[in-house]
């Protein structure tokens, strides 16, 4: 936001020629570009990530076609779109993505506090149990063996620099700063990054609270006694959900290959634990993974996200 005003200003129109030709230093271009590339490749493989499950979802294909499907629409409406194209395209992704982010987080929010704002939500009494959220996922966490959700970190100063790096960072993105180009004025090229940053900040403040209401449904969903239980969690834990009464959510990501199911125990039911916890007196066994008998694919790990993602 600080530097792309006078990047304009200087009639360079990428940050290594700005960085280059204004401190008189290929040394300093070079080092410019490979941050640009760092930058660039790290977040277009989780943009190219999502759209392959995306595109993997709507068109019943597989995450690999998925993905190399988006990179080549990605691709042919940058070409023939050309700056216009890109910026028109990208409010419509943040329209898209703004409300396919709150509306949940909304629903999810009054399902379990009775208050629709997220952010505030998160500091609201739990309805079923009438204690406060974050106490009661402190409680489910702690009865399967994890570490309290709001436990204290030893350095809080790195909270502060991921909290920092994210803001910052997301505004002085490569394809953000490219924005400045887009308008008439630099003037307009301010109150344009300052929007942007009032919407990005609407989503990274709903995050947290996305995040640990997420996790206490996702519990409480396995422990469905959990929900309502205010002391006697260990017991609660007991009655994990049998695997032919799993969410129809459930269902639906193992069509796709994002989950699979292992019984490991033979019980024919779902458990989610830390293993580095004892709990043989409930017949849990130790398996080197926090889930013991759901396994978790993360699409990341498809090769083909690095090429489409230097394609696009």
């Amino acid at each position: 936001m600080l530097l792309a005003p006078y990047l304009r200003k200087f009639g360079k129109f990428t940050v290594p020629d700005f960085i280059g030709d204004r401190f008189y230093s290929n040394t300093a271009r070079l080092v410019a570009i490979v941050c640009l590339i760092v930058a660039s490749v790290t977040y277009v493989i989780g943009q190219m990530t999502g759209a392959g499950v995306a595109f993997s979802r709507f068109l019943e294909v597989s995450n690999t076609w998925g993905i190399w499907l988006a990179a080549l629409i990605v691709f042919l409406y940058a070409v023939f779109g050309g700056m216009k194209g890109i910026t028109y395209t990208q409010v419509a992704q943040y329209i898209v993505l703004i409300i396919a982010y709150t509306i949940p987080a909304v629903f999810i929010a009054f399902q379990l506090t009775g208050n629709p704002i997220p952010m505030f939500g998160m500091f609201s009494t739990h309805t079923e149990s009438g204690i406060p959220l974050l106490a009661k996922l402190d409680d489910v966490v702690s009865a399967l063996g994890f570490r309290d959700y709001t436990a204290d970190v030893d350095n809080k100063l790195n909270m502060v620099l991921f909290t920092l790096s994210l803001m910052v960072g997301t505004a002085g993105l490569p394809h953000v700063i490219i924005r400045f180009f887009t308008v008439p004025k630099v003037a307009d090229a301010r109150w344009s990054a300052g929007w942007a940053l009032v919407f990005i900040a609407l989503l990274y403040l709903t995050a947290p609270a996305v995040g640990s209401m997420a996790r206490l449904n996702l519990a409480t969903t396995v422990y469905p006694e959990m929900a309502g239980q205010v002391e006697n969690y260990e017991e609660a834990a007991r009655n994990p959900i049998l695997y032919e009464e799993r969410p129809d959510w459930v269902r639906t990501w193992e069509e796709t290959g994002l989950i699979n199911f292992t019984d490991l125990n033979n019980d024919g039911r779902i458990q989610m634990y830390n293993d580095a916890a004892d709990f043989s007196d409930r017949g849990w066994k130790a398996t080197n993974s926090p889930l013991t008998t759901i396994s978790w694919y993360s699409p990341t790990r498809r090769l083909p996200i690095f090429p489409a993602g230097l394609l696009v």
